[in-house]
């Protein structure tokens, strides 16, 4: 079930009805809760629910052992047990036919022919996020970083609640489950704030995603042809926007939802194309994912505690496994180890120079570098193989491109906008949407809110998936 749709819409209305229904109890809602996610994720792909309860029960079991057994060895041994199940089903539905293809790829390389029997393998939505999500709460038990879901019905909920199971915030056991302890009920303010989030959420998506956005950067990366400069440059922005509108929108939905419950989901960005560098945007784009690749990846490596050399290892080595989470291509991989690459550069500057940023002005190019080089790794993540990536940035950089596939209004809407999304960043990259709203009149608020509204009543869309339910 997507959130951009009208179906949805009245699945929302019919669980806010039961959720404030005063004759039920707080575990009744909790289980209504928890049935309500169940539809959510089943009306997509009913059979698929059994990964979901597979890892809800392999997870609860090796939690409840994690804490109460003392013995070193059969700790790691339940931990390996949760790992082993939860990345399993991850590497067989997500990279199965990836690994497929390489192995045969390789033997073909090696004159040995083998014709593998095709795999019509589904990926399940958002198992990529609910799986990590799970592997946290062993890992954190393991680490005796935190105690147990109290119940069964907590941790199955923490698993599969609904508003962000299938693309994240990836939210950590200790910030959602205490919430299911007492029974939640958002006052007045706090609904109509989550209401809010929620419109912004979908006309992100649904406005900007899809409506503007898409159809441009699609035509560009759907040509066969060598494209004008200025094309292709627009197509390249155009996804830079998709993607951001599109996966920002639903995590602003999640967080909306919540609050309408009255509970809470981290932030999962902060207006990343306005960083200053490497490290900054990963600290503002899709925050729980980077957190969580640094606590469980970055810093179990050795962080950048073994000297500079094994830290740029430890960073090139989280981008590359964080870029191969995103897709099974390896396209993916090139997009992560740009990443990684940027980091690295970023890092030796730091160590080299002692650069003190203080004027705006200085700030603006060096977010303005940021910025393009970011772009530029878009390529590759939206580009369907690597023949498709080069002819795009040959022709980004005027190499043999004649084609026109955009009109002129195109290139205009989609260039001004993204000037306006640069500087709006820029200027608010020390911000959260949240306080911006309580600093903004009431009046103003009303106007802006309606014409949300408004643009989501007159935009026609059929519903397009979230880019991020393919990870």
């Amino acid at each position: 079930m997507l959130f951009n749709t009208t179906g949805f819409i009245v699945f929302l209305i019919i669980v806010l009805a039961l959720y404030y229904w005063k004759a039920l109890t707080w575990k009744s809602k909790k289980l209504m809760l928890l049935g309500a996610s169940y539809i959510f994720y089943g009306l997509w792909n009913p059979p698929l629910i059994l990964l979901l309860w597979i890892s809800t029960i392999v997870d609860w079991t090796a939690g409840k052992k994690l804490y109460s057994e003392d013995n070193a060895s059969k700790r790691k041994y339940w931990l390996i047990l949760s790992i082993l199940v939860n990345l399993g089903f991850l590497s067989f539905f997500k990279y199965g036919n990836f690994l497929m293809e390489n192995f045969q790829y390789i033997l073909g390389f090696i004159g040995m022919e083998y014709s593998p029997p095709k795999w019509d393998i589904l990926l399940p939505m958002g198992i990529s996020f609910y799986t990590f999500q799970t592997m946290s709460y062993t890992i954190d038990l393991y680490r005796k970083k935190i105690k147990p879901a109290r119940t069964f019905l907590d941790f199955a909920l923490y698993v599969t609640f609904f508003p962000q199971l299938v693309a994240g915030p990836i939210v950590r056991s200790n910030e959602l489950i205490p919430q299911f302890y007492e029974a939640k009920r958002a006052k007045r303010d706090q609904f109509l704030l989550g209401l809010l989030i929620l419109t912004i959420g979908l006309f992100q998506k649904t406005v900007f995603a899809d409506s503007i956005f898409s159809p441009v950067a699609d035509s560009v990366f759907g040509s066969k042809d060598a494209l004008l400069a200025i094309d292709a440059w627009t197509g390249v922005l155009a996804f830079s926007g998709q993607i951001f509108f599109d996966f920002a929108g639903y995590s602003l939905c999640a967080i909306g939802i919540a609050h309408m419950l009255g509970m809470f989901l981290p932030d999962n960005f902060r207006y990343p194309y306005g960083s200053i560098g490497f490290s900054e945007l990963w600290g503002k784009w899709h925050i729980t994912l980077s957190s969580w690749l640094r606590d469980y990846l970055y810093i179990p490596l050795g962080g950048n505690r073994k000297g500079s050399s094994r830290t740029y290892i430890n960073l090139m080595l989280t981008m590359l496994i964080g870029g191969l989470w995103h897709g099974a291509a390896w396209t993916f991989v090139v997009w992560g180890a740009l990443h990684g690459f940027y980091l690295v550069i970023e890092r030796f500057c730091k160590q080299i120079f002692s650069i003190s940023i203080k004027s705006t002005l200085s700030k603006l190019l060096l977010a303005f570098l940021t910025f393009n080089c970011v772009n530029i790794t878009w390529v590759f993540f939206r580009a369907s193989d690597f023949k498709n990536a080069a002819d795009l940035l040959k022709s980004m950089v005027f190499i043999h491109g004649e084609k026109a596939v955009l009109t002129t209004n195109h290139i205009v809407l989609v260039q001004l906008l993204m000037f306006l999304v640069f500087i709006g960043h820029f200027l608010m990259r020390d911000k959260s949407l949240v306080g911006i709203i309580h600093k903004t009149p009431v009046w103003l608020l009303s106007i802006i809110w309606g014409i949300m509204i408004f643009g989501l009543m007159i935009v026609q869309t059929s519903g397009e998936q979230f880019i991020y339910f393919q990870f």
